[in-house]
């Protein structure tokens, strides 16, 4: 039978098995025409699962390295005896596929409750109404109809009071970024916060921007660690991954931090603040600006579904007319047919009611996986740490394995998720060590039972 370690490498299982065997096929320790195990035998003698197999059997098969035969099983394939053993490049399907794991908590789908015959009923309702002229062009601001909406949904959920004209529609916050780049200038040092949504921080960099990581401490990120920053990039209303929400006192600092040189701006990323379980909402960083030193940026893609490619900037009114001046070129990157439709959703109430829904089931959703949880085995060696707010909490592990063995034991169990330290630009505080970051969003209460009960297993087999 074939043995291999697998939980020793920096890769998913699935691909280590793949190079296992691809290495002994190019080696010829596995000789042409000899019969591969099953994949339920190979599944049981590696302790892994059988989608794993599965998925390692399917790329040599793809790739040539050996043959199917039905009802019969896998075989390997006669190859060039001068034929060079490849590097061991990343494979082009999917690092991560999703049904590789029971439980993917890296990244959530919040698709399946979205009022799907409401929004058809919309779209009928845009397309008779608007006809041809949605195929125009947009202003580059977007549809007049959804700023204004987008204005009046700020003012009564969030306290703001903007004007439709400092609204800028487009195609997701990936292209808002690289537009504040264009706005503010390349030159400006831009920092973020660590740890936090690395992607950010790689946008700007792509941007051509110098982009510097932000320490901070259990408030948000340090205002004496912005000194040679011109711009700051926060989510101040929930924080990824720690679920930090920044208290007014430092809110209030960064705020004099704006005002103490002309030039420097706060861009507050609005993350995951529409789900809150308790309490009322808190007041965005906008709201509290005198000055006109906060740009409020915000999607649709999480609240309604990552597929809706429509996010938002609120221009500060000095910021106005730099962007007609230097940017009013760009046409809006936002489908006509979708903004005209999300307008009507908001406009009718349908969108409040579909975060009210969203909210509570959610609610259930983490009540359940927080549940299993405490109810395992292991419950007395874990500490659960949420804010009640945001699709996501933090799980510290009493254990004496390093991060890499323990994302390797939950892939084992069926698990796909990260760890605090990942999310860190550089080396991670030691007490980050051992906590995983939960993202429950795309888990559902079964499917988190039984991962849990495979990791409880797996713990007992080790003791």
């Amino acid at each position: 039978m074939l043995t291999y370690s697998l939980t020793d490498e920096n890769c998913p299982l699935y691909e280590a098995l793949y190079r296992h065997i691809r290495e002994d096929i190019l080696s010829r320790r596995l000789r042409p025409g000899e019969k591969l195990p099953s994949k339920r035998a190979l599944a049981v003698h590696l302790e892994v699962s059988k989608v794993t197999v599965e998925a390692a059997y399917g790329q040599l098969l793809a790739e040539g390295y050996i043959r199917a035969q039905e009802k019969v099983g896998y075989f390997v394939e006669a190859l060039q005896e001068s034929l060079p053993l490849p590097a061991n490049q990343p494979l082009l399907i999917p690092p991560h596929a999703p049904t590789s794991y029971i439980a993917d908590c890296t990244a959530g789908s919040i698709v399946s409750a979205f009022p799907f015959t409401v929004w058809a009923k919309l779209l009928r309702e845009v397309m008779a109404d608007y006809g041809a002229q949605l195929l125009q062009p947009l202003p580059p601001g977007g549809a007049a109809a959804l700023r204004r909406a987008i204005a009046k949904n700020l003012y009564d959920f969030r306290s703001m009071s903007v004007s439709p004209e400092q609204i800028l529609v487009g195609a997701g916050t990936d292209f808002l970024y690289n537009v504040l780049v264009q706005l503010l200038g390349r030159e400006r040092h831009y920092a973020v916060e660590n740890p936090g949504y690395g992607k950010i921080a790689s946008i700007y960099r792509a941007a051509g921007a110098v982009c510097c990581p932000a320490p901070m401490d259990d408030e948000g990120i340090l205002p004496e660690a912005l000194e040679n920053a011109d711009v700051v990039h926060i989510s101040p209303s929930h924080h990824f991954p720690t679920g930090v929400v920044t208290p007014i006192r430092r809110r209030q600092a960064l705020l004099e931090w704006a005002n103490a040189k002309p030039g420097r701006y706060l861009i507050e990323d609005d993350y995951d603040s529409e789900f809150r379980f308790t309490g009322r909402p808190i007041p965005t960083l906008q709201s509290i600006d005198q000055n006109g030193k906060v740009i409020y940026i915000n999607t649709f893609s999480r609240t309604i579904g990552p597929a809706m490619r429509i996010g938002y900037l609120v221009l500060p009114e000095v910021l106005l007319g730099r962007f007609r001046e230097n940017l009013g070129f760009y046409a809006c990157t936002a489908p006509s047919f979708e903004q005209y439709t999300l307008a009507r959703f908001l406009d009718e109430g349908y969108f409040e009611k579909h975060i009210n829904r969203m909210r509570k089931f959610y609610r259930t959703q983490r009540n359940e996986i927080v549940h299993a949880l405490e109810s395992a085995g292991f419950a007395g060696r874990i500490t659960i740490l949420e804010k009640d707010a945001g699709l996501h909490f933090l799980l510290r592990v009493e254990t004496e394995k390093s991060d890499d063995a323990l994302i390797n034991l939950c892939a084992r169990a069926g698990i796909h998720i990260r760890c605090l330290a990942d999310y860190y630009d550089g080396n991670a505080p030691s007490q980050t060590r051992r906590t995983l970051v939960v993202n429950y969003s795309g888990v559902s209460g079964e499917n988190a039972k039984t991962a849990i009960a495979n990791l409880e297993k797996l713990l007992l087999e080790e003791t």
